[in-house]
C-alpha cells in the first residue's frame, strides 16, 4: 500500500469523527459520554498545550494513567502533535519507572491530576519535567461533556521557545513514518526491550482488528484491560473509535467483576477482548453470582495467553456467543492471526486461527518455509510489524532473519491454515530429550472440573536435566489435593507429561496485563521446595 497521510492513525480517527460526529465514542461509566466530534475537538486542544510546552516531532512523552478518559486525550494529543507517546504502568516502582523513562529518552511525563508519586520522583531525579492532565466535566451525570474543558498543567517547562497556544497545529501533518508509540516488550526471558511503532504500524493493525471482527459505527464495548499495552490500547479502543463505535471505561479506571455486565448493558455492548485470567474471574462470578440477563453479544475475544478449550466451552454456553481465540504480539502492534466470525469460517478451540493482514510462515532453523502439520517457529512480515528494537542490535540480528520476523513461538499449521501454537521455544520443558509444551498441560488440568486456574513448568532435574511441575488454584468450595490432580493427568496424558509435583495455591503470580510468565511461578514454587 503507498504511503500517505491517510495511512496514518491519526488520519483513520479523524475520518472516523467526520463520518460519525454526533454518534458517541467514549463513555465514563455512569458520568458522561464523549462524541466522536468532541474527543477530536479535546484532542487537538491538548495537542496545542503540548506543543505549547515544547514537545516537539519525535519528543517522547510518557504517559502513566489508570483507565481514563484523560489518558486517551493525552495519548491522542501527543501522536497528533507527531511526538511518541511511551505509556508506562502506574504500578511501577520508582526503580522500574527510572529504567522506562530513561530507555524510552522521555521528554516530559504526564500523569493524572492526582499524580503518581513514584513515577514523578523517578521524573524528578531524571530532571524530566512533569504535567497533569485533567478533563473538568459538568456535574450532572450521562451529559454528553459539551463544555468539558481539557487543562495541562506543568511543573516546568521543557526547553522551548514557543508559548502559544494557538493554530500551533495548523501546519503539522501527520506522517506514516511518524513514531507514534513506545512500549517494552514484557520480558518474559531478559530485560524488556523497547519497541516503537509507527502511525502506519498502527494504521495497519486497526484496519487488521476491524476487518476480521467486522466492527463498525454500531458496535460497542466495555474495556477491561489496561490501555498501558496493545491489547487494551490498539484492539479495545483504538480499532472502535475508528470505526466509529464506542467504549466505556469502568468508573474505578480498572477492571471490576462486580461492574462489568452492569456497564456491559447499559453501554448496549456487542464484543468485549480480555486475557483468559479476567475471562476465568467473569466465569466464576457467573457460577456463584449470575446475573438476572446477560446482554446478546456478536462475539467475545480472547488474547495474550492460550485460552484452554474447556474454558473457551464454559464462556460459551455461559454466555451464548462465540469465542474467538486471537494471537498477538507488541511488535506486531498486536494482532497477527485469530479466529474468524462464524459467518467467515468455523472457530477452532485450541488454534488461534488465520493470520490477517500479513504473510505468516512457519520456519525451520535455516529459514526453509514448513508444510502443515509439522512444527516450527512462527514468522511473520507485513506493514503491523516493528522496523527493530530501539538501540538493540542483537536483539534485532536475532529477530529478523531469512525476511522474517521471529515470533519466539513454537506452532504449526492445520490443513485448514489455522495456526496451532505449541508454545514458547524458550519454555518448552526438555524431559530427558522429550519435548514437552506446558501449554498442553494447562489444557488437561484445566478440563478438571475442581480446577479454576493452572500453570504448568519445567524446574531443573539431575536425572533428567529438566522435570515438570504445575500450580493449580482450586474451584471455590473444592477440596481437590495433589493425588487427585495427578490420577487425574496420569489418566490423561502420557506418563512423561505428568507433573511430578503439585502445588496447590490461591494466587500465582502475573504480568500488569494478567499474563500467567512461567518463568516467575516457576522462580516462586521451586524457591519453596
Amino acid at each position: 500500500m503507498e504511503q500517505s497521510a491517510s495511512s496514518t492513525l491519526t488520519g483513520l480517527l479523524r475520518r472516523a469523527a467526520d463520518t460519525f460526529p454526533s454518534r458517541r465514542a467514549i463513555s465514563v461509566a455512569g458520568k458522561f459520554d464523549l462524541t466522536h466530534s468532541r474527543l477530536q475537538h479535546l484532542v487537538d486542544i491538548a495537542a496545542n498545550r503540548l506543543i505549547s510546552a515544547g514537545i516537539k516531532p519525535g519528543d517522547v512523552v510518557a504517559l502513566t494513567f489508570p483507565n481514563t478518559v484523560e489518558f486517551v486525550i493525552t495519548f491522542l494529543a501527543v501522536i497528533r502533535a507527531r511526538a511518541t507517546a511511551a505509556p508506562l504502568n502506574p504500578a511501577y516502582t520508582a526503580e522500574e519507572f527510572e529504567f522506562y523513562l530513561s530507555d524510552s529518552e522521555s521528554k516530559l511525563l504526564v500523569t493524572s491530576s492526582e499524580g503518581i508519586k513514584p513515577a514523578q520522583a523517578a521524573a524528578s531525579k531524571l530532571t524530566i519535567p512533569c504535567a497533569a492532565a485533567s478533563l473538568n466535566t459538568p456535574e450532572q451525570a450521562n451529559n454528553e461533556a459539551a463544555e468539558a474543558e481539557f487543562t495541562l498543567s506543568l511543573s516546568h517547562r521543557p526547553d522551548s521557545d514557543s508559548n502559544s497556544d494557538h493554530d500551533s497545529l495548523s501546519g503539522l501533518t501527520n506522517d506514516p513514518s511518524d513514531v507514534a508509540l513506545f512500549l517494552h516488550t514484557s520480558g518474559t526471558t531478559s530485560r524488556p526491550k523497547g519497541v516503537p511503532l509507527t502511525q502506519h504500524n498502527l494504521f495497519s493493525s486497526v484496519r487488521n482488528i476491524q476487518s476480521v471482527y467486522r466492527l463498525t459505527e454500531s458496535d460497542s464495548t466495555v474495556i477491561v484491560l489496561p490501555l498501558f499495552h496493545v491489547h487494551g490500547l490498539i484492539c479495545g479502543l483504538l480499532s472502535s473509535i475508528g470505526a466509529g463505535a464506542a467504549v466505556a471505561l469502568p468508573a474505578a479506571g480498572r477492571f471490576s467483576a462486580s461492574t462489568f455486565w452492569k456497564d456491559m448493558i447499559k453501554y448496549n455492548a456487542t464484543w468485549y477482548t480480555a486475557v483468559p485470567t479476567i475471562h476465568q474471574i467473569v466465569l466464576d462470578r457467573h457460577q456463584n453470582n449470575p446475573e438476572p440477563v446477560y446482554p446478546k453479544l456478536r462475539f467475545i475475544r480472547s488474547c495474550s495467553a492460550s485460552l484452554a478449550p474447556a474454558i473457551l466451552g464454559r464462556l460459551e454456553e455461559a454466555f451464548g456467543a462465540p469465542v474467538l481465540e486471537a494471537y498477538a504480539m507488541t511488535e506486531a502492534s498486536h494482532l497477527m492471526a485469530s479466529n474468524p466470525l462464524p459467518e467467515d469460517g468455523p472457530h477452532k478451540a485450541g488454534s488461534v486461527g488465520k493470520p490477517v493482514g500479513q504473510e505468516m510462515g512457519i520456519l525451520d532453523e535455516t529459514g526453509r518455509v514448513l508444510e502443515a502439520e509439522v512444527n516450527g517457529e512462527v514468522c511473520i512480515r507485513g506493514p503491523n510489524v516493528t522496523n527493530g528494537y530501539k538501540n538493540n542490535p542483537d536483539a534485532n540480528t536475532a529477530a529478523f532473519r531469512f525476511g522474517w520476523f521471529h515470533t519466539g513461538d513454537l506452532g504449526y499449521f492445520d490443513s485448514d491454515g489455522y495456526l496451532h501454537l505449541v508454545g514458547r521455544i524458550k519454555e518448552l520443558i526438555n524431559r530427558g530429550g522429550e519435548k514437552i509444551s506446558p501449554i498442553e498441560v494447562d489444557a488437561v488440568l484445566l478440563s478438571h472440573p475442581d480446577i479454576a486456574q493452572a500453570v504448568a513448568f519445567g524446574v531443573p532435574d539431575d536425572k533428567y536435566g529438566e522435570e515438570i511441575n504445575c500450580a493449580i488454584i482450586p474451584r471455590e468450595g473444592s477440596n481437590i489435593d495433589e493425588e487427585e490432580v495427578l490420577r487425574f493427568s496420569k489418566k490423561n496424558l502420557a506418563s512423561f507429561k505428568v507433573p511430578k509435583k503439585v502445588f496447590i495455591t490461591d494466587s500465582l503470580p502475573k504480568t500488569a496485563t494478567g499474563k500467567i510468565l512461567r518463568r516467575l511461578v516457576a522462580e516462586h514454587f521451586v524457591s519453596q521446595k
